[in-house]
């Protein structure tokens, strides 16, 4: 029971005359000091028991160090039980600020009810409506521990292109740069997945449920709010460890939790925080502007970048939008292109004043060109709809033929673009549900050009990118095209029919999204892999595991009640590192 560890715990400390008196009560205050002190004969009583040390330090190498804040919580518990799991915090949520003790942690920290619980979150169709139990993360340590255990990889597939014609394998590994998707719960698999890929991901983007009441995030309990804040922080710990020295992670949401999530994020990435995103994501037509008396339409969402102390950006310039450019065309009159049959005679025109310009235009092999002495830029004017310009170090832009366009070019300069910044008005939203060439989720997708801007910021090609909560499969799929390593994980059950079903037309070469403007032409491979489920009723000697415990742990995957190939322990052997 894990009661059971608790009591063990304090009668250690009721046997010490200096931490408690003669009829066994402790002395908490001194304790509490001699926690923050980290006092030697505190330390001894700790280690004097295997399941306490355990619990209470982190071996790094051959060295444990104290895990000061878990002491803490757990000399700070009241003796309460509430649904069958202790918690500390009381059923509100806001900002509280920690007891004076704790002098070297941060002072100022967002509170709600089963904070310092693990939420397995177990939910794998939409219309699931799971009342999971809360694991205290003192009291229900052992549990916790099978819980995250590394799972057993089944289903092993490796997809590949062969003859023009994607085929699948029974992999006999799964290499170190393997693109992988895995099906299984997030929060175990990011665990399974911990030893082998910790500290080696440059790239954290994920797009989690918003807890709308209308999305995927199917816990609506009594604690609905807090139920998304304990799913999301397990998760958000987890994936930390991921990061490499300079990784960083960007994660979306829309107002229902950002504000609360950008607190938490404060917390577990320690107030590394870069910058919050406003991205446009939906116009003002349509259904949007049904009550728009009572509530303006949402068009934008958040995305919350935390990174490492190394990490850098890969600034991004990308093209003004026309409205951006009034000013300019403004001050520099309007200059267009006047187009007749004959090519001889095309002349570039003030508009405004309706006066030729003195070009020094030229004739020659069915071109005209001029040059602009100012800063050396040569335009040729073909003959047809496109406008190839060549500046003196060679190298060629083609334009279609609009008057804005050449405006751009030959007066603007560099003013045609801008560094991206904060507010990202630039990706279209229109038609996306088509992008990846198989039928996609009807919400919730995430435009191929949001993921390549992302990408292009953060990472350079062969970085490892990670995404948790995949969806529809964006994230993998921009990644494979631009020439990233990445991993996908997906609980829900669409998985197979939805993610692996684009990424196998990814890597046939299909031509939506930024196929075109990057000039994919498909490739490569990805190895997909499914957490092994038990069926818990079985019989009654499984029925150890209880109701949220159901996939198969590594350590028994030689059971062979479990029916786990040969093939498959050899490639799972290898892939955590067992032989």
């Amino acid at each position: 029971m894990p009661i059971e560890f608790k009591e063990k715990v304090e009668n250690l400390f009721k046997n010490s005359e200096k931490f408690s008196d003669s009829d066994g009560v402790l002395f908490i205050p001194q304790i509490l000091e001699a926690i923050e002190k980290i006092d030697g004969d505190l330390i001894k009583i700790l280690i004097s028991d295997a399941s306490a040390k355990s619990h209470f330090f982190t071996k790094i190498e051959d060295v444990y160090v104290l895990d000061q804040n878990k002491l803490i919580e757990f000399f700070m518990m009241n003796d309460h039980m509430k649904n069958g799991s202790y918690t500390s915090y009381t059923n509100k949520i806001g900002l509280i600020k920690k007891d004076s003790f704790i002098k070297k942690f941060d002072d100022v920290v967002l509170a709600w009810p089963h904070k310092d619980c693990v939420l397995e979150g177990g939910q794998t169709k939409d219309d699931d409506k799971s009342k999971e139990t809360f694991y205290n993360e003192i009291l229900n340590h052992d549990e916790i521990d099978r819980l995250f255990e590394p799972k057993v990889l089944t289903d092993i597939k490796r997809y590949s292109v062969i003859a023009n014609e994607v085929k699948q394998s029974m992999p006999t590994e799964i290499n170190d740069n393997d693109n992988l998707i895995i099906k299984g719960n997030n929060l175990l698999a990011l665990h399974s997945l911990k030893k082998k890929f910790a500290g080696k991901v440059k790239l954290i983007y994920i797009d989690p449920p918003y807890n709308t009441g209308n999305d995927s995030f199917g816990y609506n309990d009594n604690f609905n709010h807090s139920t998304w804040l304990t799913f999301m922080k397990n998760r958000l710990e987890v994936a930390k460890d991921f990061l490499s020295d300079d990784g960083v992670i960007f994660v979306q949401c829309d107002d229902n939790e950002q504000a609360y999530l950008k607190v938490l994020m404060d917390e577990v990435f320690s107030k590394n925080f870069l910058n919050t995103i406003s991205v446009k994501m939906n116009e003002s037509k349509g259904l949007k502007n049904a009550h728009i008396e009572k509530k303006m339409p949402k068009n934008k969402e958040y995305i919350h970048i935390y990174a490492n102390q190394s990490f850098l950006f890969c600034p991004k310039k990308i093209d003004k939008e026309d409205y951006e450019l009034h000013g300019y065309v403004k001050y520099y009159n309007k200059y267009i292109i006047n187009i007749n049959d004959d090519v001889k005679d095309w002349k570039l025109t003030d508009f405004d004043k309706g006066k030729d310009i003195d070009t020094k235009l030229k004739y020659k092999d069915s071109l005209v060109y001029f040059v602009k002495p100012d800063n050396d830029v040569k335009i040729h004017l073909e003959v047809g709809k496109f406008i190839k310009i060549t500046n003196s170090k060679n190298k060629t832009n083609v334009f279609y033929n609009n008057g804005i366009d050449i405006l751009k070019v030959l007066f603007l300069g560099e003013n045609i673009s801008r560094f991206l910044g904060d507010l990202w008005t630039h990706i279209s939203t229109i038609n996306i549900n088509k992008e990846g060439g198989v039928k996609t989720l009807e919400n919730g997708q995430k435009p191929e050009e949001l993921l390549k801007t992302i990408i292009e910021l953060s990472t350079k090609p062969n970085d490892l990118i990670m995404d948790y909560h995949l969806g529809s499969g964006t994230t993998c799929a921009v990644a494979h095209k631009m020439e990233r390593q990445y991993i996908g994980i997906e609980q829900m059950d669409y998985i197979e029919t939805i993610s692996v079903e684009r990424m196998k037309k990814v890597i046939e070469g299909e031509q939506g999204g930024i196929s075109k403007a990057i000039e994919w032409k498909g490739g490569g491979s990805f190895v997909y892999a499914e957490l092994k489920t038990i069926d818990i009723f079985k019989n009654a000697e499984i029925g150890k595991l209880n109701k949220n415990m159901q996939y198969l742990p590594i350590g028994e995957i030689e059971d062979e009640e479990y029916g786990v190939s040969a093939e498959e322990i050899a490639v799972n052997k290898a892939f955590y590192g067992l032989e």
